[in-house]
């Protein structure tokens, strides 16, 4: 059979990921890599989640936590994470709330929500590599978001129009971004906001790293700001996407969306259709770990992962030669590297791995357009201090040549 022939043409879109192909290396244990942006194993709270697992499937429970559950979550969870974004500036209700299986699923919900083909998507220039992926299935284009909000409403209106569409909706990673590690401070935080009002647009905030700050004042949420213009949840434009995956761990695939009941309301008639719901089981975990250990089992991740920061920008400055600029994030997992012009990402990251044993994340594949193909993604999450040291020097000796 000839499949391209009943493929719809959303298929073409679809590539693997190159971060997803390049996590594989972490399987060669003579290679140092910094390439896979993940949260290291050995600071999963292993012996909460067993004991959690036990408790949910002692007798008289297990009949629940194996059943199918309400499509908008687990209530006892969507209470916790209602509690846990009222302290961060977001008042709202479990109805606000719909828990995904990780916060790529709602991604994905909101691009199949908002995004008709030749629609416009304002992200990133560089932005997340698995929103591309989740949006480009339904065949949007995508112009430049500037992280100031400074660019004129009626361009980019315009610049929308050319391409054959409107503009649905800016989205970002306001703290700690993947892959650039960068924060957008509160003015531009609220520039962005004048800017989504005066183009009509909704706001999707990715804040799968916002737990993760390590020094500086924190930044309230875009959604937090918008409310405090527009008065409650239910008259924001902002979505906000949260996910447990960087703080307890990535494999029970447990995120959520806030955002007004209106929207939370769409999205639950998606989730129906598509897996019914998330995991009971892993959700009633997740609440019983969140309950019990979240505030602790943070704090640890930031003064870990604070200090392999630390390490990898100290390596950087000793090994990095002329010409390759670098930043120091406040937080998250990533550091960016800008090459010299001329110098390309992905075959810097095929000598490097042949010659130097050592591995990275091209910084092409966060464009859009494929550009700024000089640059590159270092992740020091699950890096020893020894591994940053000898990674970082062979890396320095490849780009000295």
């Amino acid at each position: 059979m000839q499949w391209s022939q009943v493929l719809a043409t959303r298929s073409t879109r679809m590539k693997a990921s190159e971060i997803r192909e390049l996590l594989k290396l972490l399987d060669q244990p003579d290679i140092i890599s910094f390439a896979g942006g993940i949260p290291d194993p050995a600071l999963f709270p292993t012996a909460d989640f067993a004991a959690a697992f036990a408790e949910a499937m002692a007798d008289g429970s297990a009949g629940a936590a194996l059943q199918y559950s309400v499509s908008e979550g687990y209530r006892p969870l969507r209470d916790w994470i209602a509690g846990r974004m009222g302290q961060i500036g977001v008042p709202c209700t479990a109805d606000n709330i719909l828990i995904t299986s990780g916060s790529q699923q709602a991604l994905d919900y909101l691009g199949k929500l908002m995004l008709s083909p030749g629609d416009t998507a304002m992200v990133g220039w560089p932005t997340y590599l698995g929103a591309l992926g989740a949006f480009n299935a339904y065949e949007p284009r995508y112009i430049r978001l500037d992280p100031k909000g400074n660019a004129a409403p009626e361009a980019l209106k315009a610049e929308a129009a050319e391409a054959g569409g409107r503009i649905k909706f800016a989205y970002l990673s306001a703290d700690f971004a993947n892959p650039t590690g960068q924060t957008v401070d509160r003015a531009g935080r609220e520039a962005l906001l004048d800017q989504a009002q005066a183009l009509d647009i909704a706001v999707i905030e990715d804040a799968a790293y916002q737990s993760l700050r390590y020094d500086g004042e924190p930044v309230p949420p875009i959604l937090a700001l918008d409310i405090a213009r527009s008065g409650s949840i239910e008259a924001a434009r902002t979505i906000y996407c949260g996910s447990f995956s960087k703080t307890l761990a990535p494999g029970l695939r447990v995120g959520w969306v806030c955002a007004a009941k209106e929207v939370i309301g769409r999205l639950v008639l998606m989730k129906q259709a598509a897996d019914l719901h998330s995991s009971t089981i892993n959700q009633i975990v997740t609440h019983r770990v969140a309950v019990t250990r979240f505030d602790e089992h943070v704090a640890k991740l930031r003064t870990v992962y604070g200090h392999r920061r630390d390490r990898m920008v100290a390596a950087l400055e000793r090994e990095m030669p002329k010409g390759v600029t670098f930043n120091r994030p406040e937080g998250g997992m990533f550091v960016w590297l800008t090459l010299p012009e001329g110098v390309e990402g992905a075959e810097l990251l095929s000598r490097a791995i042949a010659e130097q044993r050592v591995a990275f994340v091209p910084g092409g594949a966060f464009f859009a357009d494929g550009s700024n193909r000089n640059t590159l993604r270092l992740s020091f999450s699950c890096a020893s201090d020894d591994k940053i040291d000898k990674g970082i020097a062979r890396l320095g000796r490849l780009l000295r040549g």
